[in-house]
């Protein structure tokens, strides 16, 4: 067999197996594969744009709020770690996200975290996770706001929630 046609065999096959795994050959002007996702459509979830809504309200000019933050952009680990020690840490916060990031407005400080707990918060798996960032904002002393999701929210409520954690760490 000619070594041109066992090039083409396999590159064939290559070929084949993306189109398998990638679900189309299409390939765009650079002539690569197209990546594999496709959007969300939406940052939030019904709940959360929901609560979202009053969380707006409530915060006004006195807050900036952010959604759907990375752990690791409101805590780091420590200096001084060993770096097996330094990439644990780091690697038990890297993937995990607050709903909520309440922030002064005119400098960006974070003044506290708030979570939406909906039913999926009562399986053992989630349990451990919200102990874990209990814990980890506790250590770094940022204020953690818990509020169970519901079909609709009491602005008072909330913003009396928000007041009394902002009042008792400033």
């Amino acid at each position: 067999m000619n070594i041109t046609v066992l090039i083409l065999i396999i590159v064939l096959i290559v070929l084949f197996f993306l189109a398998q795994k990638f679900g189309s050959l299409e390939l765009g002007n650079s002539g690569e594969v197209p990546l594999p996702y496709e959007s969300r459509n939406y940052l939030v979830s019904k709940s959360e744009r929901s609560f979202l809504g009053v969380l707006d309200q409530v915060a006004g000019e006195n807050f900036r709020i952010f959604s759907k933050v990375r752990l690791e952009d409101v805590i780091k680990t420590r200096k001084g770690l060993e770096n097996r020690e330094r990439n644990t840490a780091r690697n038990r916060i890297k993937s995990r996200h607050l709903d909520f990031v309440l922030c002064d407005p005119q400098n960006l400080q974070i003044i506290a975290a708030i979570e939406l707990d909906d039913s999926s918060h009562q399986n053992s798996r989630s349990t451990k996770r919200d102990d874990f960032v209990n814990k980890a904002l506790e250590v770094c002393e940022i204020p953690l706001i818990r509020f169970k999701a519901q079909k609709s929210y009491n602005a008072a409520e909330i913003a009396d929630s928000i007041n009394t954690i902002v009042k008792s760490n400033h």
